[in-house]
């Protein structure tokens, strides 16, 4: 194994610990920010040594061993000593030896620490957008630019939200749990918004050289089970898992073996995860039977008319576009038109898709996305309109920051340039 490839396991490694191991520390120190801080100063001290001098025994515990002693340093800074020692003994916190952190870190903890983390962040006292920011930096791992990129707002207007939402969230108070009754309930829509946009980071990343970060769409699914597991009632909250299952069992045939991006008429089907398609479709089946229909569920829905096409021609877009239809009238979301827009080409025409596309692109609200542009190339092939086509592909390519999907558009855009030429 290359260095290269070590480096990227403990990334791979410390990404996948790191929400564990703040929900660690915020519980026993109870100040999220400082612990956030202390947590960061942690993972740089392992992203330095641990490719030099391999990993410690227990990894987790290290880390909180590591975040631990930076917050009791800055105790020490900041309370008198009766103060600190009292604090000390309250919480029990053993910190003479990383091996007995890890017999504390590592036992089969009451609830899930991460979950617990979710909903803190998610506290009423927060605007949702500012929650859901929050969240996303501190629990889910993205990056300030992924986020708005998710947000469609430029990265200094989210570095700012993230800044007040920490700033709240220190002088309010917001206890470390996972609330009950109306309180998890005011609080349930941001945290599964964060769950749905933590998938979508990972299913199709926003930039870098991988199609996708399954670290992140694991977790995101694994927490969505957890909340399931507390509201198993909840109609959104199983509509949310089962579109992540019916949308996570076409990983194997998203990328080929260079991977290259694979669009979704063009997979091979007998790579789907038959089993994962199987519990979506249970899933979503048994919530719309109860009645009361949500976004999540609709979104559900139509990844499970997608997944059971025996092919891409065998697709029942009509169905897709009345679904898309519903979904517009209960969610205010661009990205939703645009889908419905593409619904609407493969039912009424690209020459319909392309009206409705522009009927966005005015709106402005999917400025500089090279959603719209893409789209419309695609239409514009479809029309038969191969120049506007052309240009449409090189300016989405020109747009992402995704290699993967900005090297599809620009093959696209070569493609058709070939079949002119």
């Amino acid at each position: 194994m290359t260095a290269s490839d070590i480096r990227s396991d403990v990334e791979h490694l410390l990404r996948t610990l790191a929400p564990a191991v703040l929900g660690a520390v915020v519980r026993r120190f109870g100040d999220f920010a400082a612990s956030e801080d202390a947590v960061q100063e942690a993972l740089i001290a392992a992203a330095t040594q641990w490719p030099n001098e391999g990993l410690p025994e227990h990894p987790r515990a290290w880390l909180i061993h590591v975040a631990a002693r930076r917050m009791t340093d800055q105790l020490r800074s900041d309370i008198a000593r009766r103060e600190r020692e009292a604090f000390v003994v309250r919480q029990e916190w053993p910190f003479a030896d990383p091996a007995a952190d890890n017999d504390h870190a590592d036992a089969a903890p009451d609830h899930d620490d991460t979950l617990a983390l979710f909903f803190m962040c998610c506290h009423p006292a927060l605007t949702p957008s500012s929650a859901i920011a929050l969240t996303l930096r501190a629990v889910g791992g993205l990056t300030t630019g992924e986020i708005a990129h998710a947000f469609l707002v430029p990265e200094a207007t989210l570095a700012q939200r993230i800044s007040r939402a920490k700033q709240t969230i220190r002088t309010s108070g917001v206890p470390f749990e996972i609330p009950a009754g109306a309180g998890r309930d005011a609080r349930l829509a941001s945290v599964l918004h964060v769950l749905y946009l933590i998938f979508n980071e990972g299913y199709t990343a926003s930039r870098g050289d991988a199609l996708s970060r399954t670290d992140l769409s694991d977790e995101a699914i694994r927490l969505t089970r957890a909340v399931r597991a507390l509201l198993p009632d909840d109609g959104e909250v199983a509509g949310l898992l089962a579109l992540m299952l019916l949308t996570d069992a076409r990983r194997a045939a998203r990328s080929g073996p260079d991977g290259a991006l694979i669009p979704l008429e063009a997979q091979d089907r007998a790579l789907w995860d038959r089993g994962a398609i199987a519990e979506g479709v249970a899933l979503v089946s048994a919530t719309l039977s109860k009645g009361a229909v949500g976004a999540y569920q609709l979104q559900a829905a139509i990844a499970a008319v997608h997944d059971e096409a025996a092919r891409a021609a065998d697709t029942d877009w009509p169905q897709i576009l009345a679904l898309y239809g519903v979904l517009k009238r209960l969610s205010d979301n661009p990205v939703v038109a645009l889908n419905h827009a593409i619904a609407a080409a493969m039912v009424d025409g690209p020459r319909a898709g392309l009206a409705l596309v522009d009927a966005i692109d005015a709106s402005g609200r999917l400025a500089g996305s090279h959603r719209l542009d893409a789209t419309r190339a695609h239409l514009f092939e479809r029309a038969g309109d191969v120049q506007a086509a052309i240009a449409q592909f090189l300016a989405a390519a020109g747009k992402t920051a995704s290699i993967p999907e900005k090297n599809y558009l620009t093959a696209q855009a070569a493609r058709l340039a070939q079949q002119t030429s």
